[in-house]
């Protein structure tokens, strides 16, 4: 189920963390020559057991920690020297787990805010964010503090998109919602990549979050442990018993 090392040499997936091995400033390494990719159109999660290193794993694509192995490529270029500002430049969205909208600005300052990078005219961007997004049309002069924990993560997402970027990364996205508002921002992100971006997802529902997913990593100690498609991580015996609760 692993990656085979031909399969990885014929085609370069669009983002791709490779081998990445790294920590926090002079900490010890968290990351063990971990990989995590995703190409356009795929929902590719990380999953596995607190503590394994998976908003680290992401963390380390965007740039948040240093890498003293590996490398990190984006759409055929290397851009593991860029800083994270330099890598939203390049086409990353990153959505964190916390403090990830402006509470005291309105639904439509916060979109307005993800178009800081851009020169061009976003209102387009905009309704195609409040098409994919309806509750935000509706509550788009209200203060974004105000809204529900769902509602929230959707104006974290729609300003995410305001970029225009050429990969979404979300960072554990249903952390302490309900389980029937999971089930619409799976929705909601299933949507979005279909208009073609990849999504490369953090989630602690690791079964929920497979059944979603065209690809899963299952990272144990920050390694990779186990690599396959959804379903197949879903029907793995060894995965079942040791992540999904049998």
């Amino acid at each position: 189920m692993t990656q085979t090392a031909a399969a990885t040499e014929t085609t370069t997936p669009f983002l791709i963390g490779d081998a990445m091995t790294g920590g926090y400033g002079s900490g010890a390494d968290i990351l063990h020559a971990c990989t995590i990719a995703v190409n356009p159109g795929e929902i590719a999660v990380i999953v596995g057991p607190n503590g394994a290193g998976k908003s680290t794993s992401m963390k380390a694509v965007f740039g948040m920690l240093n890498l003293r192995e590996g490398h990190v490529m984006l759409d055929g270029a290397d851009i593991s020297h860029l800083t994270p500002q330099a890598r939203v430049a390049a086409g990353m969205g990153f959505v964190p787990q916390t403090s990830n909208i402006f509470t005291s600005m309105t639904v439509e300052e916060n979109l307005e805010m993800g178009a800081f990078i851009r020169k061009d005219d976003f209102r387009t961007t905009m309704e195609q964010v409040y098409d994919l997004f309806p509750i935000l049309r509706e509550k788009r002069k209200q203060a974004a503090g105000e809204l529900s924990g769902g509602q929230r993560q959707q104006v974290a997402v729609g300003r995410a998109l305001m970029t225009q970027p050429k990969v979404l990364m979300l960072d554990e996205p249903t952390a302490g919602v309900s389980p029937i508002v999971m089930d619409e921002l799976f929705d909601r992100i299933i949507e979005v990549s279909r208009t073609g971006i990849p999504i490369l997802m953090v989630e602690q529902n690791a079964r929920q979050a497979l059944e979603i997913a065209d690809r899963g990593y299952v990272l144990v100690q920050g390694r990779n442990a186990y690599t396959g498609t959804g379903k197949e991580l879903l029907a793995d015996p060894e995965v079942r018993k040791s992540f999904l609760g049998g």
